[in-house]
């Protein structure tokens, strides 16, 4: 035979067979390269028949029984939602799990809020029973007593502050204001109001710590609030449905108190006033 075709195919490994096979079998339990004759394991009287087979059949059981954790989540994989009326199977392809840090437990997106599965009612998982933090009044009280305190110290720093006692030195005051306030363009001169805003350090962090704005004097209070916190850079929060202690509130220093964000800015403020803005001091209605 051609050397050249010797290089191809092989001579069957079976002991009393002594042929060439040009595509020879290959037998995955021992090995070996048979002719088509002696290619299944009974035809060669295999020495390790069987093995293949029960390689295969442990691979495939150990694929069924334990997943890696690497592979894609499945029905068979997947747990419930924890909302008690909820049996939305999560992580899976088509529903995913969402964590809460506050209580510890995994939801479909439906009920991912805390206030759509009750979070502050919920005991958070590994918390013994019995042990909880300050109720949302005793946080409250805490707040009014803070801000009332507070509310004080800062009226005592801004009031005294030399004022202008006439109107002609009332004017030139206000139209300094005006020329170093910042405002929407779009806003009509004769609307305008003018303002000191701060953002008080010990409740929030800002980019910027005060400024001169000019807002819309027929805005309501919280209209006007979620521009203040654009002006100053502060991290705005009231619009997501957030608790009391993630919500901005403006305290008007000359008035002494807390504004409700349904009032509007002609009614409560003035030109030249100062503005705060505090987060966690609880509703207006409290702090009254």
């Amino acid at each position: 035979m051609d050397k050249e075709m010797l290089n191809i195919g092989g001579t069957c490994q079976y002991l009393t067979c002594d042929s060439y096979d040009f595509l020879p079998f290959r037998c995955e339990s021992c090995h070996g390269r048979f002719c088509q004759d002696h290619r299944t394991e009974a035809g060669h009287k295999c020495a390790h028949a069987g093995e293949w087979a029960a390689k295969r059949l442990q691979q495939q059981a150990n694929r069924t029984s334990s997943p890696s954790s690497g592979s894609k989540p499945t029905v068979l994989t997947a747990s419930q939602c924890s909302h008690p009326q909820c049996k939305t199977l999560i992580d899976t392809l088509n529903s995913v799990g969402v964590a809460c840090s506050t209580c510890n437990r995994k939801y479909c997106l439906k009920h991912r809020i805390p206030e759509d599965h009750d979070c502050k009612n919920i005991i958070p998982l590994g918390a013994r029973q019995g042990v909880r933090g300050p109720s949302q009044a005793d946080k409250a009280r805490t707040a009014l007593g803070k801000l009332k305190l507070w509310g004080k110290e800062k009226q005592a720093a801004v009031l005294p502050k030399p004022k202008p006692s006439t109107a002609a030195s009332r004017a030139v005051a206000l139209n300094q204001l005006k020329r170093t306030a910042k405002g929407d363009d779009k806003v009509p001169l004769e609307k305008r109001i003018y303002l000191h805003v701060e953002a008080e350090a010990n409740t929030i962090t800002s980019k910027l710590p005060q400024g001169a704005f000019w807002y819309n004097k027929v805005w309501s209070v919280g209209r006007l609030l979620d521009d203040a916190a654009r002006g100053l850079q502060v991290q705005n929060v009231n619009n997501r449905g957030g608790g009391e202690e993630e919500r901005l509130r403006i305290f008007h220093v000359e008035g002494g108190r807390l504004l409700d964000f349904g009032e509007k800015a002609e009614d409560v403020l003035a030109q030249g006033n100062t503005i705060v803005l505090l987060r966690g001091v609880g509703p207006v209605s409290a702090a009254a």
